[in-house]
């Protein structure tokens, strides 16, 4: 670690920090990063997962408020990312966990069914 002195001040430098909610890093690598917003999303789901598989409520309004509750979390500052295929694909699948997990397919009588839109009838 290098430190600076300006004015009989010094400061360290560091390897990361978080800025504005982001980690900054020296070597400008997105992985941990990735890993972060992952865990983040995933907390925010176990949080109001009782919402998020409630019989009472829509699968529409279900899945609005995933799109404006959980995938904000995940993909915050998203636009200073440099996606690979291997970090597109650990995204995705946490989507498709998320989403299975909201509405995805339940095992009976010895075979998967898909759970179809609830309403009337």
């Amino acid at each position: 670690m290098k430190a600076i002195n300006n004015e009989n001040k010094e400061i360290k430098q560091v390897r990361s920090f978080k800025y504005l909610g982001s980690t900054v890093n020296t070597d400008n690598k997105i992985e941990e990063e990735i890993k972060e917003r992952i865990v983040l999303g995933n907390k925010a789901f176990f949080a109001n997962k009782k919402i998020f598989q409630s019989k009472l409520i829509s699968k529409d309004a279900i899945l609005k408020l995933y799109f404006s509750v959980i995938r904000p979390v995940i993909t915050y500052a998203c636009e200073t990312w440099i996606l690979n295929e291997t970090i597109t694909n650990r995204l995705m699948v946490l989507e498709r966990k998320i989403l299975r997990k909201i509405s995805g397919p339940t095992y009976e009588n010895g075979s998967w069914r898909i759970k179809t839109k609830r309403g009337i009838g």
